[in-house]
C-alpha cells in the first residue's frame, strides 16, 4: 500500500505520520515566514535569515539527526530529508544553514566524535546555535581528498595547522570547520589524514570570500591556516584517532553527505515543477492558457514523472541509511542520477515560463540557478560514477 505525499505524489512506502505533520508545519513556516519577496532580498544580499532560522530551529528539527540523549529528537534520516526537501520550496537559505546544524555538524558529531564532543556540541548542534563548515577542497585538490596539502603536527599538547582550503561554504557564519588534514607526511595515503574540529574564532584564521552563483545563502569561501594551534582534544572522535580520518570521512558519514546533498537537488527540482505547473495554468497565449498546448503539457508531464523517479531514488536511499544497512551504491546512484537530472527538469520548465524564468519575477531563475550546481557539489557525477563501477566490482 501506498500514500500520497504533501506534494500529491505516491511514495514507494508508507510515509509516517509524524513526517506527514512535520511537513504541513514546514510549509506553514515557510509560507508565512520565507516569502517570494524576501527570497528575493536575501538572494541579493547573499545571506540567510538569522532570526527566521532562529524561530525555525526552535521546532526541534536541527535534532533530527542527533539521539534524545544529547538533546535530539532521535536520529531520524528519513524526517530529516523531508525536512530539507520542504525547506528547499524557498531555495537554499533555509535549508543550508539546517544542514549546517544537521548534518555537517550533528550526523558527523554523532558518527565519529567523542564522549566529551558530543557532551559539549550536540546540545548546541540540535538546538541551532551550533553550525559546522567543511573545509575538505583545496586550490589544488578536489575529488581527489586523499591528497589534501593542509598540513597539520603535534606539538605537546596542542596541534598546529598550516595550508588553505577553497569553497568552504558557510566558514563566514559557522563555528567549527570539520577539517581534513595530512597529519603524517611521510606516511602511507589514506593513513596519513586526520580530521580536525577547528573554531573559527581561532587565531591564524583568514577568510577570502570567493563570488558564486548559486546557493547564495551564504558566501563560499577560500581559508587560510596559518600557524592555527588547537588542542589535541579538536581531533574528531579525539587523539586518539590522530591519523584515522579517512575512515571517518570515507563511511557513513559519505553516505549521508550523498544523501541530504540529493535531498537538496530533488527539494529545488520540486520547486521548479511546481512552479511551472502553476505558471502554466495562469498564463494565456493564442486564446487559452498555455497548459492547453500540448507541446507545454508534454513538458510538463515529462518534468513531473523525471521528478518522481528522482523521488523513489532518494528515498529509497535514505531508507536504507536509517534501517542501517548497506547503501553506498544507493546513495552514489541517487546522487548521480537525482543531481543530472534535477538540472533536465529545471531546464524543462525554465522553457514552459520563457522569459519570465529568467526574471527576479519568479524564483525559477535562482532555483535554475541553484540546481545547475548539483551535479558538482557534494562529489560530482563523474565521481559517482567511479564510485559504482568500483563497488559493483567492474575491472579497470
Amino acid at each position: 500500500m501506498t500514500t500520497a505525499s504533501a506534494s500529491g505524489y505516491q511514495s514507494f512506502t508508507d510515509e509516517p505520520e509524524h513526517v506527514g505533520l512535520l511537513r504541513d508545519t514546514l510549509k506553514k513556516f515557510v509560507t508565512q515566514k520565507a516569502p517570494r519577496e524576501k527570497r528575493r532580498e536575501w538572494d541579493k544580499a547573499h545571506q540567510f535569515p538569522r532570526d527566521v532560522f532562529g524561530q525555525l530551529a526552535k521546532l526541534g528539527i536541527c535534532g533530527l539527526t542527533i539521539p534524545e540523549e544529547h538533546g535530539g529528537a532521535g536520529v531520524d534520516l528519513v524526517a530529516a530529508v523531508a525536512v530539507i526537501e520542504e525547506l528547499a520550496q524557498a531555495g537554499a537559505f533555509l535549508a543550508g544553514p539546517f544542514i549546517h546544524a544537521a548534518f555537517y555538524g550533528g550526523a558527523n558529531v554523532v558518527e565519529n566524535g567523542s564522549e566529551a564532543q558530543k557532551a559539549e556540541m550536540l546540545p548546541k548542534l540540535a538546538a541551532g546555535e551550533m553550525f559546522f563548515a567543511y573545509g575538505l577542497s583545496e586550490p589544488d585538490v578536489g575529488g581527489d581528498l586523499p591528497s589534501v596539502t593542509t598540513k597539520a603536527r603535534m606539538e605537546g599538547d596542542e596541534i598546529v595547522i598550516n595550508g588553505a582550503k577553497r569553497w568552504c561554504t558557510g566558514a563566514d557564519f559557522a563555528d567549527v570547520i570539520y577539517c581534513l588534514v595530512n597529519s603524517d607526511p611521510e606516511g602511507k595515503k589514506y593513513k596519513n589524514l586526520s580530521v580536525i574540529l577547528v573554531p573559527t574564532d581561532t587565531p591564524g584564521i583568514t577568510l577570502q570570500p570567493i563570488e558564486h552563483a548559486n546557493l547564495r545563502y551564504t558566501l563560499s569561501s577560500d581559508v587560510y591556516f596559518d600557524d592555527v594551534r588547537v588542542p589535541a582534544s579538536c581531533v574528531l572522535g579525539g587523539a586518539e584517532k590522530w591519523n584515522k580520518g579517512w575512515g571517518q570521512l570515507a563511511g557513513r558519514t559519505l553516505d549521508v553527505e550523498k544523501i541530504e546533498i540529493t535531498a537538496v537537488a530533488f527539494g529545488l527540482a520540486r520547486a521548479a515543477v511546481e512552479e511551472a505547473w502553476q505558471y502554466a495554468q495562469e498564463r494565456e497565449q493564442f486564446g487559452r492558457v498555455i497548459s492547453g498546448h500540448q507541446a507545454v503539457r508534454h513538458a510538463l508531464v515529462d518534468a513531473r514523472t523525471k521528478l518522481q523517479a528522482c523521488r523513489h531514488m532518494l528515498y529509497h536511499a535514505v531508507w536504507l541509511a536509517q534501517e542501517g544497512r548497506p547503501c553506498s551504491v544507493e546513495t552514489s546512484m541517487a546522487k548521480l542520477f537525482v543531481g543530472d537530472t534535477a538540472v533536465e527538469i529545471a531546464l524543462t520548465c525554465q522553457r514552459v515560463m520563457g522569459a519570465y524564468g529568467l526574471s527576479d519575477a519568479y524564483d525559477m531563475e535562482r532555483n535554475v540557478r541553484d540546481i545547475l550546481g548539483m551535479p558538482i557539489v557534494g562529489g560530482s557525477s563523474n565521481m559517482q560514477r567511479n564510485n559504482i563501477a568500483a563497488r559493483l566490482g567492474l575491472p579497470e
